[in-house]
């Protein structure tokens, strides 16, 4: 790491490596485990969001909880949980820093890539690399962005190319490319190990919102990965692997990865609540103007109603986000174990209960997240209580893809009965 870019010291959370150092057993422990992590992140993350450094101590820290493991493998170390504790997980994280909990969502999806768009050869061996090195792992994969351009060398593709964003690329240790072979339309993915002189990252992430992603620009320059890492593809032929069971099943990727979404925007509005609720009790006062004034802010009429009415609402986007995540892990599942392939139609229902909680998460999170100000009051937006963190949070990410198109998506769903085409979006 450059002296001109300053990180965090992973030295701060190294108690947590021995005290951690059993991995949970169940889906509850495991979330125990993301609250426990949360609990560490809350105590100072305000400040570190205003310190705006590299997020080494906090990925260091998500390696010690083992949430890095979680959905990988049991045979080789890993929780073996489905994506349904994954999605609470990331949530729990957000609650605290809305950074860390997307860290650690776009960790989990492609730490766990080679399940959807891989053989079963290439899945078992990059979870045997990632659980048993600890690696944490980023992606280089902006689909509003050209294309990596893969040229052919023997039996190596060779990346060139750069991306406008990329997502804890900086603190990664694997980092995902994906190219479009010269001359042809034919993608690839393949994992990388991210130090080395062919990935430049541009330091360059200097936005309002989920400061610590570290989610800036990177170039790719001449970086080789052997066929055998080229997910899906037969080696000996250098084509696409010919096997009618994933025709559909590869396009789960993207409902995946927009629940991913949807669970840290909800992680950040839960946790926005928490906070504010803690501010109110301890220091807004009530408002003495009012003509029928209240000892204390607790009293006042609109300041109960109001978080009456954003707890109900990220009570009913919780219960949706759950919903959807069931019924995806059920589809992982039935792929997995039956070895069935997945119809048009399931896929389209799921991508569409993966929307509904897209535009749900948006609108509560940003209402939660800017309405908290009006119950607790002025003083609550000096820089040192750090509010404003969880909007700018959510403001930020809900920006990745105008949710007006998931409104249009779902307007078709129900009225014409259409299934959206599977794209880098939906």
């Amino acid at each position: 790491m450059s002296a001109s870019v300053p990180a965090t010291d992973p030295a701060v959370y190294a108690e947590y490596q021995a005290k951690w150092s059993k991995l949970p057993d169940s889906a509850e422990t495991w979330l125990i485990r993301a609250r426990e992590v949360s609990e560490v992140l809350a105590k100072d993350a305000a400040q570190r969001d205003q310190e705006n450094k590299s997020p080494r101590a906090e990925v260091a820290l998500l390696k010690h909880s083992g949430l890095t493991k979680l959905l990988g493998p049991q045979k080789y170390g890993g929780g073996g949980q489905p994506w349904s504790v994954g999605y609470k997980a990331i949530r729990e994280v957000a609650k605290a820093d809305g950074s860390i909990g997307m860290l650690l969502g776009y960790h989990l999806l492609w730490s766990t890539i080679a399940n959807v768009v891989g053989t079963p050869e290439q899945a078992d061996r990059t979870h045997q690399l990632i659980i048993s090195n600890n690696y944490f792992v980023g992606g280089a994969v902006n689909p509003r962005d050209s294309d990596l351009k893969i040229t052919l060398d023997g039996e190596h593709l060779v990346f060139n190319g750069s991306k406008f964003f990329n997502t804890g690329g900086v603190v990664s240790d694997l980092t995902v490319l994906e190219g479009v072979v010269d001359g042809t339309q034919d993608h690839i993915f393949a994992l990388v190990e991210t130090r080395q002189p062919g990935i430049q990252f541009a330091h360059n992430w200097h936005n309002i919102g989920l400061r610590l992603t570290e989610s800036g620009g990177v170039k790719i320059e001449n970086v080789r990965a052997p066929w055998s890492d080229a997910l899906g593809w037969d080696v000996a032929t250098k084509k696409p692997r010919d096997d009618t069971l994933k025709i559909v099943f590869p396009t789960l990727l993207l409902p995946t990865i927009q629940l991913v979404f949807s669970n840290f925007y909800l992680g950040i509005a839960l946790g926005a609540l928490e906070f504010a609720s803690k501010y109110t009790t301890t220091a807004t006062r009530p408002w003495p103007f009012g003509g029928e004034n209240k000892e204390s802010a607790t009293d006042e009429f609109y300041i109960l109603e109001r978080y009456g009415n954003f707890f109900a609402h990220l009570r009913a986007t919780e219960a949706l986000a759950d919903r959807a995540g069931d019924q995806l892990s059920g589809l992982y599942t039935q792929y997995q174990t039956q070895k069935s392939n997945l119809t048009a139609q399931e896929r389209g229902d799921v991508a569409e209960w993966v929307a509904s909680v897209k535009v749900v998460a948006t609108d509560v999170g940003l209402r939660v997240t800017s309405g908290i100000f009006e119950v607790t009051g002025s003083r609550a937006t000096a820089s040192k209580v750090g509010l404003d963190r969880f909007w700018r949070d959510i403001r930020v990410h809900t920006l990745h893809d105008p949710v007006a198109y998931k409104n249009r998506e779902l307007g078709r769903y129900v009225l014409l009965g259409e299934i959206p085409e599977p794209s880098w979006y939906t």
